[in-house]
């Protein structure tokens, strides 16, 4: 029977037709790894030809202090606590002035929700980086960060955003979405922005013409189906704003968090959820495999199954290394040409905003334009 319905969802996606509930949880519960992920292939190269999208970029974590303290974090510290830090304005300064010569395009800013930082110090942060580095574009402050910002500032969010556009911020990431769900985050981060809050910041964010990413944290307490709702209610707000550029699903590493009985999830469910993400999110440009949370191999194959974009360099990871993550923290851009022509992918160094800076060819890795 289900070999039917992946027949049928197969000529709807030959049909460029929208897949629905119901075909989104067939393709969850298949173990068809192979005709998922060629599907989902299919799709992508329906919107990216053979093109595998990278970045140079270098993230920094302003601090890892939460009052948030969510059940699957291992990166967030209370103060006072030995290896909690936070940084200041001439830490950051000191640790992004050696990325000038790197040819990076971009800062990610993500940090913990500290209780007494002030509004005013995120707005020095991106201020001062935008004046040392005014050609980096500074991706910062996931929808949490943002709402969270708001409340302590007593300002509304689009002033806030507002505030931060003039600072300099050029988009958001995708991060703090989790599982959009209020079972799961009322079991697992409950102190922090709800599904309809965080929704409502990109809401905003696109409205200002500031561009975002999507992420889902999988593989703790939420169900199939409650993974499918996660995807539907992005692909409705993506319906009504067009201000998503990328989906990244993130498989939970539970070593060092509240949830130490899960098992990180496998090579095999990784390449499946973003298969099916790939298919039931049309209307999203780009699927990202991050490779720190992954693992270069899989990284490598997911493009073989729906994904375009593999991240950047990174430089400097620290919050899925605080939950156990063995990668490297940083991935030179020579190694990511390696994974990408290994798999007959085209690579294409792009900017955050996805404008092409350079295209690889196979001989000698020359840029072609």
């Amino acid at each position: 029977m289900q070999k039917n319905n992946l027949s049928e969802i197969a000529e709807k996606v030959d049909r460029c037709e929208r897949l629905s509930k119901e075909d989104a949880i067939v393709l969850m519960n298949s173990n068809d790894l192979i005709f998922v992920g060629q599907l989902a292939k299919k799709v992508k190269e329906r919107k990216s030809e053979d093109r595998a999208y990278f970045n140079v970029n270098r993230h920094i974590n302003l601090t890892n202090i939460c009052i948030s303290r969510c059940k699957f974090c291992a990166f967030s510290r209370d103060i006072g606590d030995p290896d909690a830090y936070t940084m200041t304005i001439d830490n950051v300064m000191d640790v992004v002035r050696p990325a000038g010569n790197t040819g990076i395009t971009e800062f990610h800013i993500v940090s913990g929700l500290h209780p007494d930082l002030p509004f005013d110090y995120y707005l020095e942060v991106i201020s001062c980086l935008k004046n040392m580095m005014p050609e980096v574009h500074i991706q910062a402050f996931t929808a949490v960060e943002i709402h969270y910002f708001a409340k302590i500032s007593t300002l509304p969010v689009r002033e806030v955003l507002t505030r931060l556009k003039e600072a300099g911020l050029g988009s958001l990431p995708g991060g703090g979405a989790e599982i959009l769900n209020s079972r799961v985050r009322e079991a697992v981060c409950a102190k922090k922005a709800t599904s309809e809050e965080w929704l409502e910041v990109m809401r905003t964010a696109h409205h200002l013409g500031l561009k975002s990413n999507a992420t889902m944290l999988f593989g703790h307490i939420e169900t199939d189906q409650e993974r499918i709702e996660h995807l539907l209610r992005l692909r409705d707000l993506q319906d009504e704003t067009g201000g998503f550029q990328s989906f990244i699903p993130l498989p939970f590493h539970p070593r060092n968090t509240q949830l130490p009985d899960f098992k990180k999830p496998s090579a095999f469910e990784n390449l499946k959820m973003l298969a099916v993400s790939r298919l039931v999110l049309d209307n999203f440009p780009h699927i990202k495999a991050f490779w720190i949370m992954l693992g270069l191999k899989t990284a490598q194959l997911s493009l073989l199954f729906g994904v375009d974009d593999l991240d950047g360099t990174v430089v400097e990871e620290k919050i899925t290394h605080a939950a156990g993550a063995e990668t490297g923290q940083s991935i030179s851009r020579e190694e990511l040409l390696d994974l990408i022509f290994a798999t007959g992918s085209t690579p294409v160094e792009r900017d955050t905003l996805y404008n092409v800076i350079r295209t690889y060819s196979r001989k000698g890795k020359g840029a072609v334009h």
